[in-house]
């Protein structure tokens, strides 16, 4: 028996988060029902399987992990064959039996936020991006989560924000992020944009006797880029890849087209 590690990709959209839930379709459930399927694994118990993270219902991935033992030949294209087709496998590895996917070097996540939802010309990106900067490095984020969190404190190797004609784009990344944390971040830095905070409100808000309540943007704008371990690569399947990229391009042409009826709607109503 030996333990091999899985580079999952998902589009979190139609799922009520990664983990499994009673009677709602979650992106784990289909992971695990996949392996059972394929005669890769009978239950997680007996496999020994574990994931790097649970991402929120919306959440997007690229490169969530998950890992498990097994005594078969693995074939990621017979695993992908019993997912559906907005869950894919795109890369494997062995891994030793010691390996725990919950303890990677890096996370990266991106937050993609469409312009169009904030008024033109209404952001300091400036002074979002000077905040953006003493986001890093090690601080208690017990307001950026549940306030029973046990070990608040986060280090933070980078925040970065790109302007893209129709979106800004905030990288983050570092070795662990509490519950909501990416989210929350982006909130506040938006506040920042809005000129609604200073620098100084920052450094209250990394202060755990001062309790703040942070609203957490949408959690559809998220993607899990990358889960990143000392010594461990995942080569691409090229196969699994290209039919992920598929439906993604499917996806996306069917939801713009939802988008550019409901703008002419909207176009039309505000003739009148």
């Amino acid at each position: 028996m030996f333990k091999i590690a899985f580079k999952v990709a998902y589009i979190g959209t139609d799922y009520h988060g990664f983990q499994r839930q009673p009677n709602l379709p979650t992106v784990e459930g289909e992971l695990l029902r996949a392996f059972k399927k394929s005669g890769i694994s009978d239950s997680p118990e007996k496999s020994d399987y574990s994931i790097a993270g649970r991402t929120d219902r919306g959440v997007s991935a690229l490169g969530n992990v998950v890992c498990l033992k097994t005594n078969k030949d693995v074939t990621i294209n017979q695993i992908n064959y019993y997912l559906p087709s907005n869950i894919r496998i795109i890369g494997s590895t062995r891994v030793s039996n010691g390996f725990k996917p919950r303890y990677a070097k890096l996370r990266h996540y991106r937050y993609i936020l469409d312009k169009s939802l904030c008024p033109k010309n209404s952001l300091n990106l400036e002074l979002m991006k000077q905040a953006a900067k003493q986001m890093e490095g090690k601080h208690n984020y017990i307001n950026f989560s549940k306030r029973s969190e046990r070990t608040p404190e986060r280090m933070v190797y980078s925040v970065d924000l790109v302007e893209t004609p129709d979106n800004l784009v905030f990288d983050v990344v570092g070795e662990s992020f509490l519950w909501n944390m990416v989210r929350k971040m982006v909130k506040v830095l938006v506040m920042f944009g809005r000129e609604e905070l200073t620098l100084d409100d920052l450094e209250t808000l990394f202060n755990p006797d001062f309790p703040a309540s942070i609203k957490p943007v949408a959690s559809e704008g998220l993607i899990l880029m990358d889960v990143i371990y000392d010594g461990i690569e995942f080569p691409w399947e090229g196969y699994a890849v290209n039919n992920f990229t598929k439906t993604l391009k499917q996806e996306y042409a069917r939801k713009k087209t939802i988008l550019d009826v409901e703008k002419e709607m909207i176009n039309v109503l505000n003739g009148f």
